[in-house]
C-alpha cells in the first residue's frame, strides 16, 4: 500500500468527525471545545520612559472553523517615570490605571465570549460541513452535531432509552445495533437502506449473503423511531437512530463514547447486489479486508480498529466452519468442535472471555490464537503493520477505544452514492 495508514500517531480525537485548537499562552482545548482561555501579560520596556503592557487573550473554545475569535491582544502604554522622588506618586497612578484596564478587560471578555458563542450556534444552524461518498465526491449532505437541537431536543435521549430496555432485555442486542450501522454504512453510505423491507421496485439488502439470518434488531429501530414520530414527526431519519443506537451500545457494553454527527437522510432505494458485494466475509483474508475497506475511502487502520467491534456479540459454526480444521490453539479449536458438532446453526461468542463487554480482549484472543471468525484471527499474522496494530490495542485499551471513536465517526460519514435525495421516512421498513 502506498501511505500506508498504519503509521499510528497518537492524536486527541473528536463522535464529529476530527477538531483541535491551540490556545494562545500554550493552552490546549479539550475535544468538547470547552478549553479554558488565559490571558498572558507581555511587558515590553524601551530606553524612554514608558512600557508596553500586551494583554493576550485566547477565547475558550478555540476552533480552527471559529478562528476569528480565537485571540486578540489588547495593549497599554504606560509612563513609568525612573526618578526616585516621582515613583510613589507614580505608583498610585498605576494602580488606578490598571483597576481601568481589568474592568475594559472584564467588558471585552464578556463580549468576546458572547460573540464566539453566537457564532458557533450560527455554525451548527448553516451545517457547514459537507461529506463526500469515501472517494471524493461530493454528496451535498451536510452532518453536524446537536442538529436536532431545536427540531427534536429529546431525540438522542429517545434513542438511548429504547437502546437501554432493548439491551437490559437481551445482552446481545448491543452488538446486533451496532452491526446494523457497520451493515447500513457500507452499502451506498449510511443511509438506513439496510432496514428497508423488499418492494415491488426493488429487492431490499435483509436476504443478502452476509446479512440473512444474521442481522437482527430492526424491531428495535421500529420501536424507537415510533416514539420519535410522535415526538418529532417526520424529523429525525432512520440512518441517524442507528448512528446514535450504535455509540449507545458501545457505551452500554463498557465501550468508549462520542458525539455522533447527524444530519443524514434516509434512502428511497436498496441494493441487493451491493450488500453482497461490498461487505467483507468472515473467510476474507488481510488483503482482501483492507480493497474492501479502501473502496469505501476508509483505511487498514480503519479496518483493523473497526474489526473490534468483535469483542462483542456471536456468529453461527457456520461462518467459522474453516477454524475448526485450522492450526492454533488446540484446547480452543476443540471446544469449537465440541460446539458445532450438533448444527452449523450453533451460536458461538466471538470472545469467550468477555462475551458481553466492550473491551480490547478482542485483540489479546487473536495473538493467543484464539479469534472466531478466520477474517479475524488473519490479522495476527497479516503484514507487519496490521501486526503492530493488533500488538498495540492488545496492551493499550484506551489507545483502542480512542481509535475505534474516531473511525466509527469518520464511517458514520459515508453519504450516498446513488446521487438521488433522501427522505426522511416515517417508517423505517418503507419509503415514503
Amino acid at each position: 500500500m502506498s501511505a500506508h495508514p498504519l503509521s499510528h500517531t497518537h492524536r486527541s480525537t473528536e463522535g464529529n468527525g476530527e477538531r483541535e485548537g491551540k490556545l494562545v499562552g500554550g493552552n490546549r482545548g479539550d475535544g468538547g471545545g470547552g478549553g479554558g482561555g488565559k490571558n498572558v501579560v507581555e511587558k515590553r520596556c524601551g530606553k524612554g520612559l514608558e512600557c508596553v503592557y500586551i494583554y493576550h487573550y485566547a477565547t475558550p473554545g478555540c476552533n480552527k472553523q471559529n478562528s476569528t475569535f480565537c485571540s486578540f491582544n489588547f495593549e497599554l502604554k504606560i509612563l513609568v517615570p525612573f526618578e526616585r522622588e516621582k515613583k510613589k506618586e507614580k505608583r498610585k497612578k498605576l494602580t488606578m490605571q490598571m483597576a481601568a484596564v481589568t474592568v475594559i478587560i472584564v467588558l471585552i471578555l464578556t463580549l468576546e465570549a458572547s460573540t464566539t458563542t453566537l457564532a458557533a450556534r450560527n455554525a451548527l444552524a448553516e451545517n457547514k460541513t459537507c461529506y463526500g461518498d469515501g472517494t471524493g465526491g461530493s454528496t451535498g449532505i451536510s452532518l453536524s452535531f446537536d442538529i436536532y437541537l431545536m427540531t427534536c431536543p429529546q431525540a438522542e435521549d429517545i434513542v438511548r432509552s429504547g437502546v437501554e430496555q432493548a439491551v437490559a432485555s437481551d445482552p446481545r442486542m448491543a452488538a446486533s445495533l451496532l452491526r446494523l450501522h457497520f451493515h447500513d454504512c457500507f452499502v451506498n453510505g449510511c443511509d438506513g437502506s439496510v432496514l428497508l423491507d423488499d418492494n415491488a421496485n426493488f429487492v431490499g439488502e435483509k436476504t443478502a449473503g452476509p446479512n440473512l439470518n444474521s442481522l437482527r434488531g430492526f424491531e428495535v429501530i421500529d420501536s424507537i423511531k415510533s416514539e420519535l414520530e410522535q415526538a418529532c414527526p417526520q424529523t429525525v431519519s432512520c440512518a441517524d437512530i442507528l448512528a446514535i443506537a450504535a455509540r449507545d451500545s458501545v457505551l452500554l457494553s463498557g465501550g468508549p463514547t462520542w458525539q455522533v454527527e447527524t444530519g443524514r437522510t434516509d434512502s428511497r432505494g436498496a441494493s441487493l447486489t451491493k450488500a453482497n458485494n461490498n461487505l467483507p466475509a468472515p473467510t476474507s483474508n488481510v488483503p482482501t479486508l483492507i480493497q474492501k475497506f479502501q473502496n469505501l475511502g476508509l483505511s487498514a487502520q480503519d479496518m483493523v480498529v473497526l474489526s473490534g467491534a468483535h469483542t462483542i456479540g456471536k456468529a453461527r459454526c457456520s461462518s467459522f466452519s474453516s477454524r475448526l480444521n485450522s492450526m492454533g490453539d488446540l484446547e480452543f479449536i476443540q471446544s469449537l468442535q465440541q460446539l458445532c458438532s450438533g448444527s452449523n446453526g450453533t451460536l458461538a461468542h466471538l470472545d469467550l472471555s468477555t462475551p458481553a463487554t466492550f473491551d480490547n480482549q478482542y485483540y489479546i484472543n487473536l495473538l493467543s490464537g484464539d479469534g472466531l471468525l478466520p477474517s479475524d484471527q488473519v490479522l495476527a499474522g497479516g503484514p507487519s503493520g496490521v501486526l503492530d496494530l493488533v500488538q498495540a490495542y492488545a496492551t493499550d485499551q484506551s489507545l483502542f477505544f480512542e481509535d475505534f471513536a474516531t473511525s466509527v465517526i469518520r464511517m458514520g460519514r459515508l453519504t450516498s452514492t446513488t446521487g438521488t435525495a433522501g427522505e426522511v421516512r416515517k417508517n423505517c421498513r418503507v419509503v415514503n
